[in-house]
């Protein structure tokens, strides 16, 4: 099986450097004309530049794609729909948004200000949610879309000084567990990556000897296979360097106690209902059957 996106059109925010540069690249090997979104800030968010984004769409055309360059910021309503606008502009549709965009304000929780934290959430889970909200309808006119969010094991597991970063990962989780629900009927697919990749994100966080075996090129196959027609719904895909897994949320079987169960007899039960032998993926079929 090949995977093509000839006649498709991709957006790929925060798409200058490291995990979207690559996503870009190979979404335009494989023919997809690609908007190039990247504020370029710094790592904490400040500033601003078009030069990394204006380098790729050079890298795109001179092996023959399509690309052009938007320097909308995600966490800004605007700036989402800038993106939109550019690739509708110019190309008369929106097949895929790979949501990559992120910035980090790593401290602890007892250090760490509000606005560190606002400003984190804002890029990560807003930034996620106005990007999709402006392709949605277009997605539904069309009855095609595949939508990518991208969490990190600090969303799905937790990470000491990275709790506003966490936070919103997981968030975007969250979003795509309902959007994959909403949009099924129109054929929009909505999936997550979780990747491990050595960018300017982790140049700080794990040692170089680990980071030269986590190339950013090695997370891209998973991108896009979940971006591809052939893509599953709702998926959380693990990838770095060259191993890829599942996570996803599961729940056990549980203890039934009488209605009138005290938080006495949850403490007595306490090591049967947490018991994990036993598990299933806890989705809306679940759900619905309480």
């Amino acid at each position: 099986m090949s995977i093509s996106f000839a006649d498709q059109v991709a957006i790929v925010t925060g798409a200058g450097g490291g995990l979207g540069r690559c996503h870009a690249l190979e979404l335009a090997k494989r023919g997809a004309k690609v908007v190039i979104n990247d504020l370029g800030s710094t790592m904490d968010g400040s500033g601003g530049s078009s030069e990394a984004a204006e380098s790729v769409v050079a890298e795109i055309k001179a092996m023959g794609g399509e690309a052009i360059a938007n320097g909308g910021s995600v966490s800004d309503r605007q700036g989402a729909k800038s993106m939109v606008d550019d690739a509708m502009n110019a190309w008369g549709r929106v097949d895929i948004l790979i949501n990559n965009a992120g910035i980090l304000r790593d401290r602890s929780f007892a250090k760490m200000t509000l606005d560190d934290f606002d400003m984190v959430i804002n890029v990560h889970l807003m930034g996620a949610a106005y990007c999709a909200h402006a392709v949605w309808p277009i997605m539904r006119e069309q009855n095609y879309g595949r939508i990518l969010m991208t969490t990190s094991p600090t969303g799905l597991y937790g990470n000491f000084g990275q709790v506003n970063y966490g936070a919103a990962k997981l968030g975007q989780v969250g979003l795509m567990h309902s959007l994959k629900i909403e949009g099924a009927k129109n054929n929009i697919h909505t999936n997550t990556i979780a990747p491990v990749a050595a960018t300017r994100m982790t140049e700080g966080i794990m040692p170089e000897s680990i980071l030269e075996k986590l190339g950013p090129e090695l997370v891209t196959p998973a991108a896009i296979f979940l971006v591809s027609e052939e893509a599953p719904n709702g998926v959380i895909m693990q990838a770095q360097g060259g191993q890829f897994s599942l996570a996803c949320v599961v729940e056990n079987q549980g203890v039934r106690l009488d209605a009138d169960a005290t938080a006495e007899d949850i403490a007595a039960n306490y090591e049967a209902i947490v018991d994990m032998q036993e598990v299933k993926p806890r989705g809306m079929l679940q759900l619905n059957a309480l």
